[in-house]
């Protein structure tokens, strides 16, 4: 389980390095449960631990119910959300049959115009990196 904590702990922290525009990223299982997040440095978090855990819940359940449309639409790269204070993206990460694993919850500074080029460009490649040690974290 450490091992397992490491590459989620990885993985969070690259992603927050991956643009200065980031302020956190965290990833959770398929319930919601938030196994490791990453801030960047100096941040004034505008939740508390306890609504980002909420969050987490939210963010795994509305990417569950995603899933169900690829068949009809398309696979889904990532979705986001734009709010007065923030923009927030989540990037599911399924396994071989496409069944939701684990989700990349991500925030950026609002007004960051060029969030869509972070997120293809910088973290999508990054998670299909990490990909194949966290399917291997499930099977254990």
């Amino acid at each position: 389980m450490i091992l397992e904590k490491e590459i989620f702990q990885k993985l969070c922290n690259k992603v927050v390095s991956a643009d200065p525009a980031i302020r956190f990223a965290g990833i959770s299982d398929e319930d919601g449960e938030l196994l490791a997040f990453a801030e960047r440095e100096n941040l004034s978090p505008l939740l508390t631990p306890e609504e980002r855990a909420q969050y987490a819940i939210t963010a795994a359940t509305r990417q569950f119910t995603r899933l169900r449309w690829e068949s009809h639409l398309g696979n889904i790269h990532y979705a986001s959300s734009h709010y007065a204070k923030l923009i927030r993206a989540t990037i599911p990460i399924t396994d071989d049959n496409n069944r939701l694993v684990f989700v990349l919850l991500m925030s950026f500074d609002v007004g960051t115009a060029n969030y869509h080029k972070i997120i293809v460009k910088n973290v999508i490649p990054l998670v299909d990196s990490y990909r194949e040690h966290l399917l291997v974290s499930i099977q254990k």
